[in-house]
C-alpha cells in the first residue's frame, strides 16, 4: 500500500516539475534599436534634353487607330463573317489557350451569371485581356467584356475548338484548345 502512495507522489512531483515556467527567450539578446546605416556615395546626376518621341526610332510606337476603325471593330450589331460557324454557349465553358499580340495566356469561361453575361477571366494575359470579367454569346459571335460590362473584344468560331477575332485595340486574338 505504501508503494502506491510513493508512486502517486512521484508522479505528481514529475508532473508539477514539467509545468515550471522558464524565462529563456532567443530574442533577449537582440538590441532594442537596429544599428544606423552608413552613408553610401551617390554618383552625380546628369541632366539633359530627351529627343522627341519617335525621333530615334519611328517604328517604336504604332500609329493610333482611327475612331471609325475602333467603332467598326466592336459594333455589337455588326454581322458575323459569312465563314463563321454556329456557337453554342455550353461548348465555350472551360479553359482556353489565348494568343494575343504574339503572346499566349489562359482564359477561363464559366456559366455563372455576371451582369448580362457569364463570368470569365484570364491568367497571364497582358493588355485589355487583363480587364476581362465576363463573356456572352451573341449570334455567331462571342463577346468579351470588362468588369464594367463594356465589350473589349469579340471572336468567331472558325474551326472546331478554334475562335478568331479582334480586341478593342484592333489586336488579333485567337482561342484554341
Amino acid at each position: 500500500m505504501q508503494f502506491r502512495y510513493v508512486a502517486t507522489g512521484l508522479v505528481l512531483a514529475v508532473a508539477v516539475t514539467g509545468c515550471q515556467r522558464t524565462s529563456y527567450s532567443p530574442y533577449n539578446d537582440l538590441p532594442s534599436q537596429p544599428a544606423p546605416l552608413q552613408a553610401q556615395p551617390v554618383p552625380s546626376v546628369q541632366g539633359g534634353q530627351l529627343p522627341p518621341p519617335g525621333a530615334s526610332n519611328p517604328s517604336q510606337f504604332p500609329s493610333a487607330p482611327s475612331a471609325n476603325q475602333n467603332m467598326a471593330a466592336l459594333d455589337p450589331n455588326a454581322a458575323a463573317p459569312a465563314s463563321a460557324l454556329d456557337v453554342k454557349k455550353e461548348a465555350m465553358v472551360g479553359n482556353w489557350r489565348v494568343s494575343n499580340a504574339g503572346a499566349s495566356c489562359d482564359m477561363f469561361l464559366t456559366l455563372t451569371n455576371l451582369g448580362s453575361g457569364s463570368r470569365g477571366g484570364t491568367r497571364g494575359c497582358a493588355g485589355e485581356l487583363t480587364t476581362m470579367g465576363s463573356w456572352e454569346v451573341s449570334g455567331k459571335m462571342v463577346q468579351f467584356k470588362n468588369r464594367a460590362g463594356d465589350i473589349i473584344g469579340r471572336v468567331y468560331k472558325t474551326a472546331e475548338n478554334r475562335y478568331d477575332g479582334t480586341m478593342n485595340s484592333g489586336q488579333p486574338v485567337s482561342l484554341s484548345r
